[in-house]
């Protein structure tokens, strides 16, 4: 009877050997072959996709997704040549999917987003931008972030869902961007005369652009003074810097001209310090 079991497990042994060697030995040429065809396509798409203008990082992310879902296909393909039932597993994968995908709600929110913004780029690495409530220039465009750096060197790590819902502005897009500066005269003192102190500051300043020209006009009449309106242009690199240097330039020149301010308090004229 031993004989007789041990036989009867031989022989199974060898049946299923025998039946399954063939299909083991075809998946594994096929998975081969599969690597093989499906890094040439690899290849291909990269090419394809760096072709169409697309960014770097969105080219990347492109060819690894094709990469990972045609890889996941052969998987798939061999072990039902191999004789496993994958329709269970295909089940479990879109369980684990929606469950995934349920618990990464924001993060899939980030994701398409920050495809959009690498296909449609209203702003680029480098770009001077005023978003989310920050401005500053992009250092990185990630598929869940962007990153920028603000003049005063804090990088902000924003959701690319968060600046898509809300307004860009771009202000790299023109090459120069515009000060909206505002300072205060009298309502004894000649505007033309004011005017011609602040654009002759204006040319001294070599971070002015000469082209756009400056702009400079009375803007609003408050109850002590008159609100004198001080638009020169400048490089997006230079903006910060720029107001700094304009502010301290007119005050400076109002004091050696001689120009009086109204100040809050009263109507009275007082000087202007140096």
């Amino acid at each position: 009877m031993e004989y007789e079991k041990i036989q009867k497990y031989l022989d199974s042994i060898v049946e299923g050997v025998l039946n399954y060697t063939p299909k083991v030995l075809a998946a594994i040429l096929i998975l081969w072959i599969g690597f093989k065809v499906i890094k040439r396509l690899i290849k291909f798409a990269q090419k394809m996709v760096e072709a169409s203008g697309l960014s770097p990082e969105l080219s990347s992310f492109i060819s690894t997704l094709i990469d990972v879902v045609l890889k996941g296909l052969l998987i798939l393909a061999v072990a039902g040549i191999v004789g496993v039932d994958t329709t269970s597993f295909v089940a479990l994968l879109a369980a684990m999917g929606f469950a995934v995908g349920m618990a990464l709600q924001g993060s899939l929110s980030n994701f398409a987003s920050g495809i959009l913004i690498l296909i449609f780029k209203p702003y680029k690495v480098g770009d001077y931008v005023d978003m989310a409530g920050k401005f500053g220039k992009v250092m990185s465009i990630q598929i869940f972030n962007t990153v920028i750096e603000s003049p005063g060197n804090k990088t902000h790590v924003i959701p690319n869902a968060k600046v898509l819902d809300d307004a860009i502005t771009n202000i790299s897009t023109k090459g120069n961007i515009r000060l909206e500066l505002t300072v205060s005269m009298p309502y004894s003192e000649s505007f033309e005369k004011i005017k011609k102190i602040i654009l002759k500051e204006l040319d001294n300043n070599p971070s002015v652009l000469k082209d756009p020209k400056p702009e400079v006009g009375i803007i609003n009449y408050d109850s002590h003074y008159i609100e004198v309106a001080v638009w020169p242009y400048v490089l997006p690199e230079d903006f910060w810097d720029v107001q700094f240097e304009v502010y301290a330039q007119i005050k400076k020149a109002f004091h050696e001209n001689d120009v009086k301010m109204a100040y809050s308090e009263g109507v009275e004229l007082g000087p202007i310090g140096s």
